[in-house]
């Protein structure tokens, strides 16, 4: 009986979130989606990684997903999009990794919830790193922005941060107001304007 050895990766990346949730997200804190169900994008631009000697420097990826209920509920339907300018091994390298065939949080899990998994795209990422006031395309198919949660009294921007030190996404980060959360592909199409928004950076690696 032979075990696959599995290749050492590592990223380092800037990190984007968009929900249909309110601000916050309850799934945070153990807690039913605010709509029963989930829409999300996930959104990285990898400022250092490697797949064993593959550099994965300054390219982009991102996830969508439908969950019917809770995510850790499973029967997600998932979309990975990978940044255009990845050359044949970083693509390779890239699909590996995400889709947990290297192990690692957070894909080795995300992987065992995908009740039905989309053909990958290769697109063209934009990224504005502005903090609260980042944006996101990438090319047609995905447009996200945010922008600091607003006091309701007096409209001021609130500054707002969650810890989540057990968290396997992100141990911290910023929450923010996803004023456009929007994915348009055959098979996952959605727009929630003004969700919840996370803006942070996280470090993974198997």
């Amino acid at each position: 009986m032979t075990t696959e050895v599995k290749t050492s990766w590592a990223i380092e990346a800037d990190y984007y979130q968009t929900c249909n949730c309110d601000y916050g997200c309850p799934c945070e804190f153990q807690a039913p989606p605010t709509m029963g169900f989930c829409d999300g994008i996930l959104a990285y631009k990898i400022t250092k990684g490697h797949h064993g000697d593959v550099s994965l420097d300054g390219l982009g990826f991102a996830v969508g997903l439908h969950a019917p209920k809770a995510i850790h509920e499973g029967n997600l339907t998932l979309v990975l999009i990978f940044d255009e300018r990845a050359d044949e091994a970083q693509r390779e390298s890239l699909l590996k990794i995400t889709t947990g065939q290297e192990g690692g949080m957070p894909f080795e899990i995300i992987v065992q919830l995908v009740g039905k998994l989309i053909d990958p795209i290769y697109a063209p990422f934009e990224f504005n790193n502005a903090g609260q006031n980042s944006t996101v395309k990438i090319g047609d198919i995905v447009s996200m922005a945010f922008e600091p949660i607003k006091n309701p009294v007096t409209g001021e921007p609130e500054s707002m941060r969650i810890e989540h030190e057990t968290g396997f996404i992100f141990k911290g980060a910023d929450v923010v107001s996803a004023k456009e959360g929007k994915i348009s592909i055959d098979g996952l199409d959605f727009s929630y304007p003004d969700g919840a928004g996370f803006v942070s950076t996280v470090n993974y690696s198997n």
